[in-house]
């Protein structure tokens, strides 16, 4: 483990005193321009003012969710479903966009959370802020090229500077709860600590011994009732469903096959009793239940002796299922069988057929849990578990959503430690020192390069800000006190609840390669944003009605012309 001994704090006024670069700098600079070119705007001027307000809108929406602090919205899903959450994704994935350039600032930033884990927030607030700075040097007279090679230079020259800024790193051997509380507690209410812990252990035995990991071996399984430190981890793949029949347990060399069809001659779309009115009812459904009987017979000669089906449940067949010998399970969601699609490599069933390949586990059972909750676990033999699940409990279905996506955040968090340990200073402190670096040598550089270094700046410096606001502090006082303090060159300072704090102090942390694949990212969409000249719409195509009605004994002429090319209503 790397580390690095953090720099005493010293107030600005201590030592020697340091000049704070004013951030009018760059408006100072640009002023002569700015004046002639804001009178009147052409075309492309115009196009940008329009990407950049679609990113501020987005922006002001995901603005009061970003850093811990973030608030919580009531967001109405297109299905008509009410989700209060203060997860980024979440609501990128709800909004209907229809700017293009608003849809490309939500596919990078789910591109990020998916790679990382984390950073969603983050992409879509300096995109806006970045969009804001370009907009501005467009204006000014900047010529698109220019403004796209300097920015392609500053991006150079911030991932150049990032890993001078990692002071600490994860050993191998540490446990990794420090690295990831950081991560789980920007998404989390509360017991951040307890499920920290929790995730931290199940991600150090999951890890393989040469280092390797694969965070899609642990899965997660929530069950509502109880508290969040009643969570806990099993061995194996746990899901929320529950047996159906009197056989709960096949206690060695499970076979398992997944439909996601319903288990009975029933059609998923009627009711759940059927109302049989007439002989031909009754002998239709009576040839149904003779056919799924066989079907039943047909699983038990292939040795399938569980059943986990995603769907409606025969009580009468479950019955033949018991005297088969087959334990019948029902799941509560998709995504649990298709992740038991993925984990046991048997594929998805619509029909109740034996597949041609079952999946295998050495044991199935009913796990129970405190508070009358109950999970089905799939356990494989000792030393040889593809899987552990993170069995997660809580009071309300909103809380249990929030912790699972922590939960996901974290592991993906300790999936980016394993391939690169290092870490960097949180709560805005490396957006601050990086501000500072960029200020600092575009003030001695000239033409495009200097002011794109100083654009730059100020677009990063804008991320503590806001970080302020949400904690509901006096943002500008505090961002002024904490670019003294960087001046002076600690760069360990950011933001927070109480005002500027020294992050190694009190272990706030962010990963470096999700920090530097998320600036990598924004950089090269705003350089692609910043030359489209012109928004196309396509029109879609109207439907061409064909003629169907006979021919009327109008003469040919005497036709109008929608009816000649469109046809007649009928």
């Amino acid at each position: 483990m790397a580390r690095v001994q953090p720099m005493a704090v010293s107030p600005p006024s201590q030592g020697k005193p340091s000049k704070v670069p004013s951030a009018l700098e760059l408006p100072k600079r640009l002023a002569p321009n700015l004046k002639k070119k804001t009178e009147s705007l052409g075309e492309e001027e115009s196009c940008i003012l329009r990407a950049t307000a679609a990113a501020q809108t987005l922006a002001s929406i995901i603005r009061p969710c970003y850093g811990p602090y973030g608030r919580q919205k009531f967001l109405m899903t297109a299905k008509g479903e009410t989700v209060c959450t203060g997860h980024a994704a979440a609501i990128l994935r709800a909004l209907e966009l229809e700017h293009p350039a608003a849809q490309f600032v939500r596919e990078v930033a789910q591109t990020q959370a998916e790679n990382t884990g984390d950073g969603t927030a983050f992409v879509v607030l300096l995109t806006e802020a970045l969009l804001e700075q370009a907009q501005y040097l467009l204006c000014a007279g900047l010529a698109r090229t220019q403004l796209r090679e300097a920015f392609a230079t500053a991006t150079a020259e911030v991932l150049t500077a990032l890993p001078s800024l990692a002071i600490r790193s994860l050993g191998p051997l540490e446990d990794p709860s420090w690295a990831l509380y950081s991560v789980m507690n920007t998404h989390m209410l509360s017991d951040t600590e307890y499920l920290t812990k929790l995730v931290a252990h199940v991600c150090w035995v999951n890890r393989e011994p040469n280092g390797s990991f694969k965070p899609e071996r642990i899965g997660v399984c929530t069950l509502q009732g109880g508290i969040m430190t009643d969570s806990r981890i099993l061995p194996g793949l746990a899901i929320s469903g529950k047996p159906c029949g009197q056989k709960t347990e096949v206690p060695a060399d499970a076979r398992v096959a997944l439909f996601i069809c319903p288990f009975g001659p029933t059609n998923p779309f009627a009711l759940a009793t059927p109302r049989l009115s007439t002989p031909e009812e009754l002998l239709r459904f009576r040839k149904q239940t003779e056919q799924v009987q066989k079907e039943i017979t047909q699983l038990a000669a292939m040795d399938i002796n569980v059943a986990v089906v995603w769907g409606e449940v025969n009580e009468k067949i479950v019955v033949q299922a018991d005297d088969c010998g087959i334990m019948v399970v029902q799941a509560n969601s998709r995504k649990e069988m298709v992740y038991l699609s993925e984990m046991m490599g048997t594929p998805l069933l619509t029909r109740l057929l034996p597949p041609l390949e079952p999946g295998k586990c050495q044991k199935v059972y009913r796990q129970e849990l405190q508070d009358h909750g109950a999970v089905v676990v799939f356990e494989w033999e000792p030393g040889s578990a593809p899987s552990l699940t993170v069995v997660l409990r809580g009071p309300t279905i909103q809380g249990l959503r929030g912790a699972e996506q922590a939960v996901y955040y974290g592991i993906d968090a300790f999936s980016q430690l394993c391939q690169d340990p290092r870490l960097l200073p949180g709560a805005g402190a490396t957006e601050m020192a990086l501000a500072k670096m960029l200020t600092d040598k575009g003030s001695r550089l000239t033409g495009p390069n200097g002011l794109a270094f100083l654009a730059f700046a100020q677009a990063l410096s804008s991320l503590p800000k806001t970080l302020a606001e949400n904690a509901g502090l006096a943002a500008q006082s505090v961002i002024a006190e904490m670019s003294g303090i960087h001046q002076i060159g600690n760069f360990l300072i950011g933001v927070g609840t109480d005002g500027i704090i020294n992050v190694a102090h009190e272990g706030i942390w962010d990963i470096l390669r999700a920090k530097a694949q998320g600036l990598q990212a924004v950089a090269e969409l705003v350089q692609q944003l910043v030359t489209v000249d012109e928004i196309v719409v396509a029109k879609k195509t109207p439907p061409v009605y064909q003629q169907t009605s006979r021919p009327t004994s109008k003469g040919k002429g005497s036709s109008s012309l929608r009816e000649k090319f469109f046809g007649k209503y009928v």
